[in-house]
Parts: structure tokens; sequence; C-alpha cells
């Protein structure tokens, strides 16, 4: 696969993404308890974290080498190059961080520094010490790190709050003004890349392109018409006859400049006209033109001879009209057919250097369409097969859905248009767009609360400052290409922006209020209303609290154990 430019973008992406499933595993290792071997924590680490990580991982991977079906050459190593970058970080992430934690755990638990690595001061349930000591400052009830502030906001205030009945409502209101909005902006989104955008904001070809606009977007491209019969008798009246009446039906059209062709055969014969020769014959025709070409220098590339013969020649007719990509287009796709059609005797080919261009216009749409199906029916696959529970699943493929349309909508409103540099960042989106929903999803599955509400507090409680993290830490890793010089790096950011966002917020506010609209997606869930709990019998609380205090004197013998072994 060669290295093409868009590639250079991929850098940035892969930092933003190592980042989120690191920021999965530290937030599950935290989880652990700080007093157990090393061996265990790992363990309960990667119970939880590496599930997350393997469907998010899979789907990202997957949604790049389904681009891969695409025929844009450029997609297609974008999407090689990226897509394996990400199965790469996903294996140092299980592999070489996952080291790393186990050796911080071993420091952690001979108490040493972190950077000098000397012995430090033991910590108690008393005396909480640094965050050099066994887990730093850890909670001697449950015998883990203690909680973030982020994390008791997300669940003391924003889970509950996400919970209550009218935030529910609100937050509906607010899903259904998104797609309003995503919808309104899908209806205004345009295809084609403006030629200008390919070269860097300060180069002399954007200067070109804008001055040619101002002053001369009368006039479209100079499409070449080329004659490749070697056996076309141009000095026939019937073959002439045959060429006439084909350039007329091309200049019949609103898209072509009427008599303005410019023809090395017209002028010959007006040369020929002007001297006196008889261009009906053969030898006169064959000896006659080398002399015309002198004299016509303009000319001279026009015709192709070789040993008295012509192999080939072109013609030039000048377009009007065309101000859109939908123009281009159309304009491309009448000449092909023209020239396919009347120039059947004559083997007419048309070309202009711009139609490579031109050409993705008749497959942008229908490639995009595909590739977007094709990968949410892959997630989805992915989905049913690791998330235990398929309704969950659909959820997550719902998202998918949610995320493309507004991504789709909302980048036409940011003045980004429908091109292969869109595409690929499109493909991007079907593979990010699930990771957040799939996290969130995962935990409320997972979860061993009782109601639906419940669920949906622990999942974000789980995992909140993980998605916030993550999202945060990949936009500031994309977030230095909105001010390159570059159309395409800034379309990559915008894009990036806007995928990551949107997947943040169906993932820690539209997707927890749904799963709790249309009930668990999990068997152990019931439907015990929450003022059961709060009017539970006293000896349950008197119980609960008997139990607290056990384990924490558990706990803290334990911890000591520890110590006095550290200690010897």
């Amino acid at each position: 696969m060669p290295f093409v430019m868009t590639v250079a973008t991929a850098p940035f992406l892969i930092l933003g993404v190592g980042v989120d499933d690191m920021f999965i595993m530290i937030s599950c290792w935290q989880k652990t308890k700080v007093y157990d071997k090393v061996e265990d924590r790992m363990e309960d680490t990667y119970k939880e974290a590496a599930v997350s990580i393997t469907i998010t991982t899979l789907t990202d991977v997957l949604a790049f080498y389904i681009g891969l079906m695409t025929p844009f050459g450029s997609v297609q190593s974008f999407c090689m190059y990226t897509g394996t970058a990400l199965l790469f970080c996903y294996i140092y992430n299980i592999t070489f961080f996952g080291a790393f934690l186990a050796l911080n755990g071993q420091r952690e638990g001979s108490n040493r520094h972190w950077f000098t690595c000397q012995r430090v001061e033991q910590a108690d349930g008393v005396r909480k010490g640094n965050a050099c000591s066994v887990g730093g400052a850890y909670d001697p009830v449950t015998g883990a790190e203690e909680e973030m502030p982020i994390n008791n906001f997300f669940k003391m205030y924003y889970g509950p709050l996400l919970t209550n009945c009218w935030t529910k409502v609100f937050v509906t209101l607010l899903y259904l003004g998104y797609l309003a909005g995503s919808i309104y902006g899908c209806f205004q989104m345009q295809e084609g890349i403006d030629l200008k955008n390919l070269a860097p904001d300060d180069s002399y070809v954007a200067g070109y392109y804008d001055n040619e606009d101002r002053y001369f977007s009368e006039y479209g491209p100079f499409v070449m018409l080329v004659i490749k019969n070697e056996g076309f008798q141009y000095w026939e009246k019937s073959a002439c006859e045959s060429l006439t009446t084909c350039l007329k039906k091309i200049e019949s059209s609103d898209m072509v400049a009427k008599n303005m062709t410019v023809s090395w055969l017209e002028a010959y014969e007006i040369f020929g006209a002007i001297s006196g020769l008889n261009l009906t014959n053969e030898k006169v025709f064959m000896e006659s033109l080398p002399q015309f070409l002198t004299h016509y220098p303009d000319f001279y590339q026009d015709v192709s001879i070789s040993d008295g013969k012509i192999l080939a020649s072109r013609l030039f007719i000048p377009t009007v009209n065309i101000s859109t990509a939908t123009d281009e287009k159309e304009m491309l796709n009448f000449f092909r057919n023209t020239a396919l059609t009347c120039g059947k005797k004559l083997d007419l080919l048309v070309y202009h250097p711009a139609f490579i261009y031109f050409d993705q216009y008749a497959v942008i749409v229908s490639n995009t369409i595909q590739n977007i199906v094709v990968a949410t029916a892959v997630m989805l696959v992915i989905s049913l097969l690791l998330i235990p529970n398929p309704l969950c699943s659909l959820w997550v493929t719902f998202a998918i859905a949610s995320v493309i349309v507004g991504m789709a909508g909302f980048m036409a409103l940011w003045d980004v248009n429908l091109d292969s540099i869109s595409m690929i960042n499109l493909v991007i989106c079907i593979g990010f767009s699930v990771d957040f929903s799939a996290h969130i999803s995962y935990a409320f599955v997972s979860s061993e609360k009782r109601t639906a509400n419940e669920k949906a507090i622990d999942a974000i409680y789980n995992l909140g400052y993980p998605i916030v993290q993550g999202a945060v830490s990949t936009i500031a890793g994309v977030v230095v290409l909105s001010a390159a010089k570059s159309y395409i790096f800034r379309t990559f950011f915008k894009i990036m922006f806007l995928v990551i966002s949107l997947g943040a917020a169906h993932g820690i506010v539209f997707i927890p209020v749904f799963l709790t609209f249309f009930g668990c997606c999990s068997d152990s869930c019931n439907t015990v209303d929450d003022k059961e709990q709060i009017n539970s019998p006293a000896q349950d609380t008197g119980t609960v609290v008997q139990l607290s205090e056990t384990q924490v004197a558990t706990n803290m013998h334990t911890y000591a154990n520890v110590n006095q072994g550290h200690t010897n």
C-alpha cells in the first residue's frame, strides 16, 4: 500500500485511541483491592476492562478494514495503515501496558516511591499516607483506592439527576432536536471537492483557482475529444460528416459552448481551401499535413503521425455553466455517453485532467452508503457476540446509526462536503461511534444492581469519568490539526471532533436514559420501586451497618498482616 498524505493524520488518531483504552484499564485497576496480590488485582482489572476494550478495538479495526471495499486508492491506503496501527495499539495495551500495571502494583505493594523507588511511610486506615503507599489513599471499607471527586460527582449528583423523571423528558426532547437538526443537515449536504483544497492554503494554486472562479467562472473545463481509430479516413467526406454530426450532438447540450470547438481538422480544411489543395485526396492530405502543422504549431501536438499514418488526433470542446459538483458529474456522464453512442465507428475518448476528481462523484454516495451499511451490520454481530444481551446489542447499533446521521448532518452544516476525504472520516465515524455506547451498555449489562435506574447510575459511575477522559484526550490529540494550512487535516479535525463529541453525548446522556425507558438488559433486573428500597425494614439496615463494620474490621486486620509482612 502506498503512503498517501491522508495517512499522516493517523498518528493523532492512534494517540487518542490508545489513551482511551489505558484510561479504561486504569479505572478498573483503581477499583481493585489494594491489599490483594498483584496477580489478583490484574485478574480483576482484565476481567472488567478486557472485554470492553476488545469490543471497541474490534469495531474500530473492522470499520477500517471494511473501508478497503472502496474503489479509491487513497481511502484504501488510509484504512489499511490505520486499521493495522489500531490492532497493534490494542496488543500493546493488553501486553506492555498491563505489564507496567503489574510492575507498578509490585512497587505499591512494597511501599516504594514512584520515582526513586525508595521505601516510604506505611499507610493505614487512620493515616492515609501518600500516593506512594500501597494504593495511595485507600478506603478501609472497600479495600480499594479512594474514589476521585469526579467519580463521586457521577455517582452522587449526575447519575441521580440523569435518571430523574423530568430530566429524562428533557433528554428525550433534546435528542429529538438533535435528530431534527441532523436530518435537516443531511438534506443540505453537497458532493464534490474544490480542487484548490488539495493544495495548502498559502500555495499559488489556491490563488489561481480563486482568480479563475472570479474572472472566468462562465467557462468550465476544455474537454479533450480523442479519435483513437487508426483507420479513420480524415480525407473522406463521409467520415468527416460522421465526425461533424457527433460534434453537433455534443454542442447541442447546454453545458457546451456553441461554435467554439478547437479543431485542427477544421483549421486544416480552411488552410487547404486558401492554398488550393484537394484534401479529399489521401496522398495530398497526408503530404500537406506536415506543412500545415509547421505553419500552425499550436496544432502540432494534436495529431500523432507515424510512418505517414495518423495514429490518433484530438479536438478540444469548451464547456459552460459548470459551477457545482452535480454539474461536473452530469457533464462527465454526458460526454462519455455521447462518445459511446455516436462515436462507435470513430472510437472516441473524452478526457480532462479534472475527470479523475469528477469520477468519484459517480460512486461516492453509493460507496459511502455501502460501507456504512456493511460496517453497521458487522458492529451488530460483534455486539451480539460480546455483549450478553441482544437488546443492549441493538441499542449499540442504534447508537451507531444515530451518530452517523448526526455526523452527516452536522458536517454538512460545518461546510464539509461529501468527497473521498470526508468519506475516509465517515469510515472512522462508524468505528468510533460504537466505542462509548458499547462501554456503557456493557457496564449496564454487567451491573448487579436491581432496578434499571440503579444500573444506569452504576454504569455512569464506573465509566463516566473514563469516557470523559477518553473524549477529551482524543480531541486534544487532534485539536492541533484545526490550525493546519491543509484542508485535508482541518476536515479530519472537524469530523473527529464531531464523532467524539456526539459519541460521548450518546454514551453518558442518551443511551443511559433510553436503557431505563425500555427495560433492563439483564435477567437479574426487576421492577423494584425506589420507595420500597427506602422503606425497607430497620432490621435490614442494622444488618447492613453491622456487615459494613465487620468488613472494615476484616479489611483492617488483613491490611495489618500485609504491613507486618512488609515490615518483616
